[in-house]
């Protein structure tokens, strides 16, 4: 059984959060596809709000913490990432942005992403394909057809009513297909890492 790793990174802002919630079934419903193509999922979730402080230092100084590099390597590290976004005047919020900003340039090439959302009104629902899915387009990831938006209406004592149930199920399908169909990780890109040996080097010497 081959082993898959499942980025969840959750930008809700406050605690208990509706973002987080929709987060945790997206990873449920994804986790439980890939197993039934026979993968073992392990899941890690990043939610934003408890590394807030590290990601404005980083962004002032252009150093991460240990734990912030960390979780950038689980980002960037894993076969598939979940993105979960409160909307904040018809795009996802400063913190989303902000942490996203930090990811290297080409870390997410050809990574399978879900991107969802969560806002107050359903005409929010928009802002994922205007705002969200153009800024992973950006980062050369695989963003999968199906994004899913939560408004409080879809909510019924805390689980998700059945048309956020079926759009949750559709877009964790997709998710686990592209994830499948790929070679497991290897890791997160090392930005120092040589590409090529010292005997190539020599090889492209002009004579």
């Amino acid at each position: 059984m081959t082993s898959r790793t499942l980025a969840v990174v959750s930008a809700g802002l406050s605690q208990p959060s509706s973002t987080r919630l929709l987060a945790d079934q997206l990873a449920a419903a994804t986790g439980d596809e890939l197993a039934g193509r026979g993968e073992a999922v392990d899941v890690r979730l990043v939610d934003l709000r408890e590394h807030a402080h590290d990601v404005m230092n980083h962004l002032l100084t252009g150093f991460p913490s240990e734990s912030l590099r960390g979780v950038l390597d689980t980002i960037t590290g894993a076969d598939g990432l979940i993105a979960v976004t409160p909307i904040f005047n018809a795009s996802y919020n400063g913190l989303f942005k902000s942490f996203f900003d930090l990811v290297e340039a080409d870390a997410l090439t050809d990574r399978p992403v879900l991107i969802a959302a969560t806002g107050g009104t359903a005409r929010h629902s928009l802002a994922l394909e205007h705002a969200v899915r153009p800024l992973f387009t950006y980062l050369h990831a695989v963003v999968v057809p199906t994004s899913v938006f939560a408004a409080p209406e879809d909510w019924a004592s805390g689980t998700a009513d059945g048309a956020l149930r079926g759009r949750i199920r559709r877009a964790a399908a997709e998710l686990a297909e592209q994830v499948h169909r790929r070679p497991p990780s290897t890791g997160p890109v090392d930005p120092f890492a040589l590409t090529t040996d010292f005997a190539q080097l020599l090889d492209q010497r002009e004579p």
